[in-house]
């Protein structure tokens, strides 16, 4: 490849990169700033307060997932810091994978072995 080729290359390469930054800056603004004026800047589950530096780890969570639906109201957002965010979408992907079934959920003990089952009646012997 020729220079003029990597540069041209490159310089596509940072349009198409600054216009996605942009597209998405414009989508976070759209919604985010109309979700931290409806809401109080705390995080929905651990209650958290945000402010100052800290302000920027409170996110806006879509209840239902949908990045498109931003109803005016805001009912389809709540406030949540970035690490119940992850929290929630990552209990969703436990959901998908294990189904509607919890993990762990209907199943009887793990383990049979009991261990003191017999202490009652060797200490009455003892004594």
């Amino acid at each position: 490849m020729s220079q003029d080729e990597k540069q041209t290359k490159t310089e596509k390469q940072k349009q198409i990169i600054d216009e996605v930054r942009r597209n998405r800056e414009l989508r976070e603004k759209t919604y985010r700033e109309r979700a931290l004026k409806l809401f109080p800047n705390v995080c929905g589950k651990c209650g958290r307060e945000f402010s100052g530096k800290k302000f920027k780890e409170l996110t806006v969570h879509h209840r239902d997932h949908d990045h498109d639906n931003n109803p005016a109201d805001g009912s389809n957002w709540e406030l949540l810091c970035i690490y119940c965010h992850d929290n929630e979408h990552s209990r969703n992907l436990d959901a998908e994978w294990y189904g509607s079934e919890a993990p762990g959920g209907g199943q009887g003990p793990a383990s049979s072995h009991t261990p003191f089952a017999g202490l009652a009646a060797l200490l009455k012997n003892k004594k």
